[in-house]
Parts: C-alpha cells; structure tokens; sequence
C-alpha cells in the first residue's frame, strides 16, 4: 500500500511536469499537440523515475543508474500507449482539449496509471530472492 501512494504521489508530479510542458509548447511557440505529448511524456517519465527511484522503490536497486532509466522509461510506454490513445482521442474529438491538452493529459494519465505501477513494481523494480 505504501508504494501505490507513494507511486500517486510520483504520477501527480509526472503529471504536473507533463501537463505543464504539454501546455506550454501549444500555447507558446504553437506546437502540434501530438507531437508537443511525445516530449512531455519523456521529461514526465524521467521526473517520475527520479521520484521512483529516490522514495517508492528505493529498497530495490536491479539495474545501473542508466540502465535503470532506460528500462523505466521503456516500461513506461506501454501505459503512455494507453494514456496516448486516451489523450490523442479527445484532442481530436474536443476543441477545448485541443486548445488546453492539459485536460486530455488528466484523462490518459488515469487510464495509465495501473498499467505503469505494474510495470514499476513487477519489472523494474521487483523484489529479487
């Protein structure tokens, strides 16, 4: 139970870092949404390890700090596919979330959510006899 919080906690500041750069390169320089997602789920990802490793799973160490990384953020595209799909989704279907993808970020990190603790607490950071 400590790690679901704990793993909450890291996904709202993956989602506050997400949401917030996401926003920013569609309101600023104009980017296209889609695309803008793809660098904010990379930032996001390595904020959200950062966090991982240092407090949720920090009794568990597997890998070397970059091997880490780069399992973690693999692992974490599969629940990004789900959360993508769920975002691209409604940006394409409401102008408002076009306009403000910050909301369609909420809505795919939720969905996203199960799929990248499964992954966190049975791969990258499993527990080893």
């Amino acid at each position: 139970m400590r790690e679901l919080v704990l793993f909450g906690v890291g996904g709202v500041i993956g989602f506050i870092v997400d949401a917030g750069i996401v926003q920013l390169l569609v309101s600023g320089p104009g980017w296209n949404p889609y695309l803008a997602r793809l660098l904010s789920f990379l930032c996001a990802a390595t904020a959200t390890w950062l966090f991982n490793r240092r407090y949720t799973f920090k009794a568990t160490r597997n890998y070397s700090l970059r091997g880490e990384w780069m399992r973690y953020v693999f692992a974490m595209c599969g629940g990004f596919a789900l959360n993508y799909a769920v975002y691209s989704t409604l940006v394409f279907h409401f102008e408002i979330v076009h306009r403000f993808p910050a909301l369609g970020v909420a809505a795919g990190s939720l969905a996203g959510l199960v799929v990248n603790f499964a992954t966190s607490r049975f791969w990258i950071y499993r527990r080893r006899p």
